[in-house]
């Protein structure tokens, strides 16, 4: 086998596990196009290619982290990770921890661990790599790498929801939400929500967001049944599709140009309501569409109506 295809098979992983990582699909695309760079170049063949290669997205993928730490904390408004429509690797082994390691909230508490905590907690836990492998990956002793693994564990085991709905769950409650939504239900939505759900937008500073996340069942229910109809008279639309391994919507304008993404954290009610709408971070799933523009539009047509 070539080169070429022996990391084409194992690009997928690679992906996976820079994705996971760094929370960013350009990022993670560029961590494994560095990775190939490496790997071309290098003038020997590693005795095994699959280790080789993990451990060189792992390194690139801590290293990009750290500087994109510095970013995020001068970041406008609240930061989510970029959007994944679909996760290129597969491994019915470990098809639970790869879906709930993928989901919004999960990548959202991976934020809380260092570089090298976050780096063993995916390798171990996500994708099972032993712990020499680990060690590896990551330089340290395996020692080392067990007790980063408690530290993370520690973390994510104290912000995980204590309830957690199955997936046919999540997937009725969400197209009840979206069908009360493109109504336009209040009270339909309303009873879908938790008491203290919350609605909140990630624009960057460079699309319209809300000044601070709303919360609160009523408060969430009115604010999207008074936008969300306005945005279809207009001729935007919106459709399902699973977001980050959970029940999402795309919201697209009259051109099919995303508008921005929709996630859902789902525990038997919804518990938070995720808006990606910063344009830097849709630009991989399509063409984008001008928010600022609909946002003016839909003024334009309330005033109207008024």
């Amino acid at each position: 086998m070539s080169k070429v295809e022996e990391f084409q098979e194992l690009r997928p992983l690679l992906f996976s596990i820079a994705y996971r990582i760094l929370a960013s699909v350009s990022e993670a695309e560029d961590a494994v196009q560095e990775t190939w760079l490496r790997f071309d170049g290098s003038a020997t063949r590693p005795m095994s290619t699959r280790a080789f290669l993990s451990a060189t997205v792992t390194r690139i993928s801590i290293d990009v982290l750290r500087s994109a730490r510095v970013r995020r904390e001068e970041y406008v408004g609240p930061w989510f990770p970029e959007p994944l429509l679909a996760d290129p690797y597969e491994d019915p082994a470990r098809a639970v921890e790869l879906a709930d390691s993928v989901s919004m909230a999960a990548l959202l508490l991976l934020e809380r661990l260092s570089p090298l905590e976050r780096a063993v907690f995916v390798l171990r836990e996500v994708f099972g790599f032993g712990f020499d492998e680990v060690a590896t990956a990551v330089g340290r002793s395996e020692a080392a790498c067990r007790q980063l693994l408690v530290r993370a564990r520690r973390h994510m085991e104290a912000g995980r929801p204590r309830f957690a709905a199955d997936r046919q769950e999540r997937q009725e409650l969400a197209t009840r939400f979206f069908d009360a939504l493109k109504d336009g239900d209040v009270g339909g939505l309303r009873n879908l929500l938790a008491a203290d759900a919350q609605l909140v937008g990630d624009g960057g500073g460079k699309a319209p967001q809300l000044a601070k996340a709303v919360v609160g069942a009523d408060n969430v229910a009115r604010l999207l049944a008074s936008v969300v109809p306005w945005l279809i008279r207009i001729d935007a639309t919106f459709e399902s599709h699973e977001v980050n391994g959970q029940p999402g919507a795309i919201f697209r304008d009259r051109d099919g140009k995303i508008l921005h993404t929709v996630l859902d954290v789902l525990d038997g009610r919804i518990q938070t309501i995720r808006g990606v709408i910063n344009p830097d971070k849709l630009g991989h799933i399509g063409p984008v569409a001008d928010a600022w523009a609909i946002d003016r539009e839909v003024k334009q047509a309330r005033r109207h109506m008024n």
